[in-house]
């Protein structure tokens, strides 16, 4: 199904569930959403090679198909009876990525999430529909749903006329679709201290555990996944590693998420124990990240502590440390460009410098003046960098590496515009009030992290991690309303 209709109706019912008005509209636009999805996909990998042991022996198939309802069934009465279960699982199934072929190429999806979300979406959306009446927590839509409904439905329209449409279906039907209903359920969850206490709790033992491998593939030069990554090995001096990511970077940058949710706890502790304690968690994840040799992650981490240092303690010292240390930077690169690896005014000792991401960003820049209203199309970075550039699809298979300039080029100046209207948005509902509340501070720095790590690397609403502390701060910023502000 490589028609761009029920691409674009897909993208438009995810985001009718963030704008419905209603309860009974906003369930019908989940449901249509979690139905028509599979479809695409269906048709999409249809052809695939692992889809074809289903082909032949169709009893495994419908072995596999009655397995799947079984288990969203269960986990649908589970969150129907238990809401608060359902980021927890959520935050329980963030890392998990299974590998599946699609489109000529391999896709690393987070196919447990997905049960999750698919389970939750049922869990509200069936009683409603059936006019069961059930709580409806939650705030009215506000400027970062109709942002997001935006971004959706542009990127859905703009499929249709991308040189590379299946990239745009997989990022809709991978991506866009099930996290819309991820933000939609997360910010209807009635958010306690308590909850977040247990969700940061799952987070920190699944990054000791992801951190513990990674320490595993060090010492034994062996890396359980991801063949680029082993490939590269063989050629550098150091050796990084992934744990049970597909990819340093992204594992950098969960690592760098959970840090800084772990160094708001700690800020704000009153106990010394849990002084201690924080710390030596601490010690031991910025070990893992340090392996990651992830410099967009290293880069994520020093902006969210700054955001951090600037709730809890002083705006302008926060701004005059960032201030002292990005003059220090300049000073190295301009005193001593060989240490760094920059020879300034060497173009190709630029890209050197930044992993390539130099010459990816000025192809990009090329693309968005080609097109500079509209874009060449949703999806299509990497195969209009190799059209323009004449290169090789490995050298464009990352896009910009730089989110905004994606953005530009793929959408144009209108798709630029609403990406800027959605981090506004997001940025002012996350921090309003947020330095009173140390969980909102938490998840505001580390969505700003996020936002940094996103200018320098792939991913930003390809992520979870990026809907999901959407949610989670939306749903905190409508219980911190309602409970005496903590503390400063």
């Amino acid at each position: 199904m490589d028609a761009p209709v029920p691409l674009i109706l897909a993208a438009l019912l995810a985001a009718g569930a963030l704008v419905a008005p209603g309860p009974r509209l906003r369930a019908g636009a989940m449901l249509g959403a979690l139905v028509l999805a599979p479809i695409i996909l269906g048709f999409h990998i249809s052809d695939s090679d692992q889809v074809e042991p289903l082909r032949d022996h169709p009893s495994l198939a419908v072995a596999g198909a009655v397995g799947a309802v079984v288990v969203l069934a269960v986990l649908a009465v589970l969150f129907d009876r238990r809401p608060a279960w359902l980021p927890v699982a959520a935050a329980a199934t963030l890392p998990f990525r299974v590998p599946i072929a699609s489109g000529g190429s391999t896709a690393n999806l987070l196919v447990p999430l997905y049960l999750v979300v698919a389970a939750g979406a049922a869990a509200y959306a069936v009683p409603r529909l059936a006019g069961r009446e059930r709580p409806e927590g939650g705030r009215p839509p506000g400027a970062l749903e109709w942002a997001l409904a935006a971004t959706l439905a542009l990127y859905g329209i703009q499929s249709s006329y991308s040189a590379d449409f299946g990239h745009a279906l997989e990022n809709v039907v991978f991506f866009y679709v099930p996290f819309a209903l991820l933000f939609a359920l997360v910010a209807r969850v009635p958010w306690t201290p308590k909850l977040a206490r247990v969700c940061l709790g799952v987070l920190v033992v699944l990054a000791l555990a992801l951190v513990g491998i990674g320490f595993v593939e060090y010492a034994t030069r062996h890396l359980f996944l991801n063949p680029k990554v082993i490939a590269s090995n063989q050629l550098e001096d150091y050796f990084r590693v992934n744990s049970l990511f597909f990819d340093p970077n992204i594992y950098g940058r969960f690592l760098a998420i959970v840090m800084l949710l772990l160094a708001a706890w700690l800020l704000w502790a009153r106990r010394q124990r849990e002084v201690v304690a924080g710390a030596l968690l601490l010690a031991v994840l910025w070990g893992g990240l340090v392996l990651t040799f992830s410099q967009s992650s290293f880069t994520a981490l020093l902006v969210g502590l700054a955001i951090l240092g600037a709730m809890r303690w002083s705006v302008r010292w926060a701004l005059i440390l960032s201030g002292a240390a990005l003059v220090i930077a300049v000073g190295i690169v301009a005193l001593a460009p060989g240490a760094v690896h920059l020879e300034l005014g060497n173009s190709k000792s630029a890209d050197k410098a930044t992993s390539g991401r130099y010459d990816l960003i000025k192809g990009g820049l090329k693309l968005f003046k080609r097109a500079p209203l509209v874009g060449q199309g949703s999806g299509s970075f990497a195969r209009e960098y190799r059209r323009a550039e004449h290169v090789s699809p490995e050298r464009a298979a990352s896009a910009s590496h730089t989110i905004p300039v994606t953005v530009a080029a793929e959408q144009g100046a209108i798709g630029l515009v609403v990406y800027l209207a959605l981090l506004a948005a997001a940025l002012a509902r996350l921090f309003r009030g947020a330095r009173r509340v140390p969980e909102r501070a938490a998840v505001a720095a580390a969505f700003v992290a996020l936002v940094a790590h996103s200018m320098m690397y792939a991913a930003f609403l390809e992520d979870p991690l990026t809907w999901t502390l959407l949610g989670a701060g939306t749903a905190m910023a409508l219980w911190a309303a309602v409970r005496e502000p903590a503390p400063a």
